[in-house]
């Protein structure tokens, strides 16, 4: 690569599309194609992930890789003079919660995704001038690890209030492209860029041998459908929550928003049934629908009230976290995190099927495949006050990979003794916090 992040053709004209929104936030900008040149492709094409599955033109990032220069030359003057055609997005279903349902997952062609990270490099410092605070996904800077954070802050300072899950039925399948383009149309202004998102939102999809057309919503897997998303949801709820809900409520109330994923946390009651009721009405502006079961309010007040009727807060999840009251080591009421139900079953129903679909590899090879699994789910998991969970599911691992090394054979049975013993080989991680309780 010629051209890197910090070099000063790509680092400056990000500063100056940023600073550009910054300093008109009510002007919409007209000339912004001009800064995708052939080193901001390259740049887009160092940023792409290259271990993705190809799309539906079979080409992989090493065959592309394989004439770089020819590839970004041709790329840039197709899209430049309007001649490039966005590609179906290849379509396949991953498991869902329990492994009974399962989710639809787009995968585009790599070089549509060299492009899709392209442009996404142009809208991104002009929308982080627009989105707020509460919002923390797949945005430079912010995890969804801060966001639990926000979250147990929130409904700490707040003694547990009342909390709003907010749950988005399909919110990629629905989505509503036209009210999408005019949402981006406010702020962005140029036809070459207007004109390559309204090809990718009709490309279509590819399932079973069949290519159908896309009337609503936006691949969940391409590149450029995180970034929509937010630019989406800040309209439909971001800015309204904080420009015309929270001036109206009577109480302190905070929302904490991951992609499609969202709380509402509420000192009140009834500032929180107010929310709950014109919620439907808001997103149904939108195209979009609520789940009606999973769209609840949750009573989540700290233990103490309610002694006399012998209430119980209740539980909540949010990215893949139960959230619940407990003590600390002083006695003092605390909110704590701990792995969802589902995901924790999720996952080690994965690990599980890993196991015995690979059972007869080398012990080295499944020792270290094994442990490339633990550290992830360490990665993410190990938040402060989940121990319990994490040596839960070491010890669920390593029974089931005793359970599937003892079916390689009539002869291979391994005992406990034997897998203490094996272990000292061939050693899975053991559990440890990665993310403790912020001082």
């Amino acid at each position: 690569m010629e051209e890197t992040l910090s070099s000063p053709p790509i680092s400056t004209k990000l500063f100056r599309i940023a600073e550009a929104a910054r300093q008109h936030p009510e002007r919409a900008l007209t000339t912004l194609a001009h800064h995708i040149d052939l080193a901001w492709l390259r740049e887009a094409y160092r940023r792409t992930n290259k271990d993705g599955a190809p799309g539906i033109d079979g080409q992989t990032a090493e065959q592309y890789a394989s004439k770089l220069e020819e590839n970004l030359q041709s790329l840039l003057s197709r899209f430049k003079t309007g001649q490039y055609r966005a590609p179906a997005v290849r379509r396949v279903h991953i498991p869902k919660g329990d492994g009974k349902k399962t989710r639809p997952i787009g995968i585009p062609t790599f070089e549509d995704k060299v492009l899709q990270r392209a442009v996404a490099m142009v809208l991104e410092p002009i929308y982080e001038q627009e989105f707020l605070d509460c919002s923390y996904g797949f945005r430079p800077g912010r995890s969804a690890h801060q966001a639990l954070e926000a979250v147990r802050s929130a409904t700490m300072s707040i003694g547990g209030g009342w909390v709003v899950e907010v749950d988005i039925q399909a919110f990629f399948d629905t989505l509503d492209p036209d009210a999408l383009k005019e949402i981006v149309r406010r702020r962005v202004r140029d036809g070459v860029l207007l004109r390559i998102i309204g090809k990718w939102l009709k490309a279509g999809v590819q399932e079973q041998g069949s290519i159908t057309a896309s009337e609503l919503g936006t691949p969940q897997g391409g590149v450029i459908s995180p970034l929509l998303a937010n630019i989406y949801l800040n309209e439909v709820m971001d800015q309204w929550f904080e420009k015309q809900v929270r001036p109206r409520m009577r109480g302190r109330c905070q929302l904490v928003r991951y992609a499609d994923d969202m709380v509402l946390a509420f000192a009140r009651e009834d500032d929180a049934r107010r929310v709950l009721e014109v919620l439907p009405k808001r997103f149904g502006r939108y195209g979009l629908k609520l789940h009606p079961e999973k769209t609840r309010i949750v009573d989540f007040r700290r233990p103490g009230w309610g002694k006399l009727t012998g209430r119980k807060p209740q539980t909540f999840d949010f990215l893949g976290f139960t959230h619940y009251w407990g003590k600390t080591r002083r006695g003092a009421n605390a909110v704590k995190q701990k792995t969802a139900k589902d995901r924790f079953n999720r996952s080690l129903r994965r690990i599980r099927q890993w196991c015995r679909e690979h059972r007869h590899k080398p012990l080295r090879a499944q020792q270290q495949a094994l442990a490339k699994k633990l550290r992830g789910h360490y990665g993410y998991f190990g938040i402060a006050w989940n121990f319990p969970a994490l040596e839960r599911f070491y010890y669920r691992v390593r029974a089931a990979w005793r359970k599937w090394l003892s079916r390689r054979s009539h002869t291979a049975y391994i005992n406990w003794a034997n897998l203490f013993r094996l272990l000292e080989r061939f050693p899975l991680p053991t559990p440890r916090i990665v993310h403790p309780c912020p001082t």
